[in-house]
């Protein structure tokens, strides 16, 4: 609550007041302690008594970067809004010369393009002296003029962006403003017009340089000159502000450029990575397939051996191969011990058939013994 905008107060430029301060700066005020104990429930009325008490002007000091009383006190009156009848009293006022600067500044922030030059510009004529504090928290000397320069022609002051404001014969050139005049334009004149009365005529032509010189001191000529020095100030912000935005694009073309760069290196190296996997695949597919091939001719040739292995097996030549092609020495020496055992089968079968019935004499009893061997019974015997 004690950080909040009055209801009442208008927006100015847009926005709320106090985002005219930066962000971090106005969260650096607001854990402030003078904010928290001298600025809390001021007034119009009684802010005048805190912008007295003031001994210094400046922007934020110390390595935590704190806040000066200058720049709580700016803040505070962007949160109230007092009445441009106040500021401007602010203004006009010589007795206390932070005050004064207080009320410029905060006129510098809210006030339109004519107030600043119609109320900022009579201030030049104050060359009191001021105590400004740095950012080191080291104290330097300034003056009032110095500040009201700065205020005019700079873009920062106190840490804070300035709002921008047009030039001053821009709006002269626009009826806004009336030509400059000089505090000392009317003693210029008054001198001149002394001097003229009372130099006699034959004096005029041997005094034709000092009156050159005076008039080269008129008014109109120092009101020229006052105009072309401005223009020459400004001529020089916007050579410096072009400058600054060609070096940026510049800056800017040159970081577009590494990065365009960059990004072909990485999509040549991608490219080059895909072709090498795409290598690196195509070798590993004819490995595969050169395997696959290999393990297929040496299936097929085991096939074929197994299979005249077999053949040799069925037909009987193996065990005659093996027969034949064996170096161990036979036992009994004779050729007859390979057909002992096929007596004995023919024998065993033959007694077998006997024993079944089926070669009886008589068919009919030799068939029913057929059937009954084939049921598991015993033969007829007749």
């Amino acid at each position: 609550m004690a950080n909040r905008t009055d209801p009442a107060a208008k927006s100015i430029r847009g926005t709320n007041p106090q985002n005219l301060v930066e962000k971090i700066l106005r969260s650096k005020i607001y854990q402030n302690t003078y904010w928290k104990e001298q600025c809390f429930g001021l007034t119009a009325e009684t802010l005048v008594d805190k912008a007295m008490e003031l001994d210094h002007l400046g922007g934020t000091y110390g390595g935590n970067r704190k806040p000066t009383p200058f720049m709580c006190l700016v803040m505070k009156m962007l949160q109230i809004q007092p009445e441009k009848e106040i500021v401007i009293e602010f203004i006009k006022n010589e007795d206390y010369k932070y005050v004064r600067v207080l009320g410029a500044f905060y006129l510098r922030l809210t006030g339109t393009d004519v107030d600043v030059y119609r109320y900022l510009e009579p201030l030049y004529n104050d060359y009191r002296k001021l105590r400004r504090k740095l950012a080191d928290g080291q104290f330097t000397l300034t003056h009032v003029d110095e500040v009201i320069d700065e205020l005019l022609t700079k873009d920062y002051s106190c840490d804070i962006a300035l709002p921008r404001v047009k030039r001053r014969w821009n709006l002269e050139s626009l009826g806004s403003l009336e030509p400059r005049r000089s505090a000392l334009e009317e003693d210029f004149e008054e001198e001149e017009e002394k001097e003229d009365n009372d130099q006699p005529a034959d004096e005029l032509e041997d005094r034709a340089y000092e009156k050159d010189y005076y008039r080269g001191r008129s008014p109109t000529r120092e009101r020229e000159r006052d105009r072309r020095r401005d223009s020459h100030r400004h001529r020089d912000r916007d050579y410096d502000r072009d400058y600054d935005r060609d070096y940026d694009r510049d800056r800017d073309r040159d970081r577009d450029r590494d990065r365009d760069r960059e990004r072909d290196r990485d999509r040549y190296r991608l490219r080059e990575e895909k072709d090498y996997g795409r290598e690196r695949e195509g070798r590993e597919r004819d490995r595969r397939d050169r395997d696959r091939d290999r393990g297929r001719r040496r299936s097929r040739s085991r096939s074929r051996s197994r299979s005249k292995d077999r053949k040799d097996y069925d037909g009987g030549d193996y065990r005659k191969r093996h027969a034949r092609s064996s170096a161990s020495p036979r036992r009994h020496g004779d050729g007859h011990e390979d057909d002992e055992p096929k007596k004995k089968k023919e024998k065993k079968e033959k007694k077998e058939k006997k024993d079944d019935g089926t070669d009886h004499p008589d068919p009919e009893i030799a068939e029913a013994n057929k059937l009954r061997a084939a049921l598991g019974l015993k033969p007829l015997k007749v």
